[in-house]
């Protein structure tokens, strides 16, 4: 295993680096990233997202390109603009609700964003599960007016039950995310009718197989989205993406460009707002380049030692 540590280019969920470690099997390498908070039984269907691509067992791409949107944080309007030019994307995922943030903030950055992409661009939002109900439902009439019209509307509530709630009482899609890879029944948001998109990301859900069965039992339109992976890990969620049988909306999976580096030798970046369907190769040089200081390398090995600890007593 490899450990790496990779400077953000901008803050993003609240970190400015972004650490994981590389596994190497029989076909190549996978990515285990678990977030540095995350618990042992959190982080283990990651690992098994990781073991999956290392010995190459992804399905058939019935696609060799994957359409994506540029992913704008919490930044102000002038920075939010330049990152939506410079992505190359006709659809843009911009974050609001951000801790110590107003709405005026959210709608002041969708603005600068409709602008950057133009009246033919898509805009969603993400709001990471910020508001309550009370607060979602003018939050996103306000939003919707700010970015002249929204695709969806990301975890709008923590909650699967406030999101069904939301939906009914407002005209913009919503769709699930946190509230399918975090919860005990992922189909509880298809049960309740909470949302109109399924957001699945390949490394929480334990890998491309995994999120496949999810995706035909859930019986929602699919957004792949990513985990704020280098190009190893994105490879797993381009390659979910490539083997749906439909894929009717961009994907969120343009988020190496939110790394200051990146451990592939061509790393995976959108041209013409889609991306390829290829494994990247890892560059020797980078892991060197990249390598964790040691006390951050001996953390991730007893974190391992924890996940690998849990399947046992699991089995046991």
């Amino acid at each position: 295993m490899r450990v790496w540590s990779v400077p953000m280019t901008t803050r993003f969920r609240g970190i400015t680096v972004r650490e994981g470690v590389l596994v190497e099997g029989e076909a190549g390498w996978g990515e285990w990233s678990p977030f540095v908070e995350y618990p042992p039984e959190v982080a283990e269907p990651w690992l098994r997202c990781a073991e999956e691509a290392a010995a190459g067992d992804w399905p058939a791409p019935v696609r060799d390109r994957v359409p994506v949107n540029v992913t704008v944080p919490a930044v102000d309007p002038p920075t939010a603009h330049r990152i939506v030019r410079e992505g190359g994307c006709r659809t843009a995922k911009v974050k609001v609700a951000e801790p110590g943030q107003v709405l005026a903030d959210d709608e002041a950055r969708l603005e600068a964003v409709r602008d950057a992409l133009g009246p033919a661009g898509l805009v969603r939002v993400d709001a990471n599960g910020g508001w309550d109900v009370d607060t979602a439902v003018p939050a996103i009439a306000a939003l919707e007016r700010a970015s002249g019209g929204l695709e969806y509307v990301e975890q709008p509530c923590p909650t699967v039950e406030e999101l069904a709630t939301v939906r009914r009482r407002v005209g913009v899609r919503i769709a699930a995310d946190e509230s399918i890879r975090r919860a005990a029944d992922p189909y509880l948001v298809r049960d309740l009718g909470a949302a109109d998109v399924a957001v699945l990301k390949v490394q929480p859900l334990g890998g491309v197989r995994a999120c496949l069965r999810i995706a035909d039992d859930i019986g929602l339109p699919v957004v792949v989205s990513s985990a704020l992976e280098t190009s190893v890990g994105i490879a797993a969620g381009v390659a979910l993406a490539a083997a749906l049988p439909e894929l009717p909306h961009a994907c969120g999976l343009a988020t190496v460009r939110l790394l200051a580096d990146d451990v592939a030798t061509e790393p995976l970046l959108p041209v013409d707002g889609s991306l390829p369907v290829r494994t990247p190769s890892v560059d020797p040089s980078a892991l060197d380049r990249l390598a964790a200081p040691p006390d951050r390398v001996a953390a991730w090995e007893a974190r391992l030692a924890e996940v690998r600890a849990l399947r046992q007593d699991h089995r046991s």
